[in-house]
């Protein structure tokens, strides 16, 4: 999660998206409460466009796992949808699925329980054990 903050290439989940919306709020309101005195300009300006930078890229990294160009981000409150819907199983034209990227839900665990042992009884055909 949250790799290549500033990239446009690759997808995102939900989830990442989501966090990354709300530090953007959250940057959004710490800069303009803070910017409320001289030099407040050049703090906005230097404050939001990476902010701005970051979001843009999250949100094209989203629009990929749904398998839609970053431009859609552009439409008005697309940003709901994008929290909302589901990405696209498996890999797409934008690269690898991020639910297979060794997230927590996605990894394989050995099966604790392991299969009932088999016994040869000297035949060529093999019985499993039976209690």
């Amino acid at each position: 999660m949250f790799k290549n903050l500033f990239s446009f290439e690759g997808r995102i989940r939900r989830t990442e998206y989501g966090i990354s919306f709300i530090v953007y709020v959250i940057c959004y309101l710490i800069i303009r409460i803070s910017s409320g005195g001289a030099g407040g300009s050049k703090m906005i300006l230097f404050g939001f466009i990476p902010m701005l930078w970051f979001l843009w890229s999250q949100g094209a990294k989203r629009c990929h796992d749904i398998g839609k160009s970053g431009w859609w981000q552009i439409i008005p409150f697309c940003f709901l949808w994008l929290i909302f819907q589901e990405g696209e199983a498996g890999d797409n034209e934008y690269g690898d699925n991020p639910k297979n990227n060794g997230s927590y839900d996605s990894q394989q665990y050995e099966n604790p329980f392991p299969e009932k042992p088999t016994i040869n009884d000297g035949n060529s055909n093999t019985q499993e054990h039976k209690d």
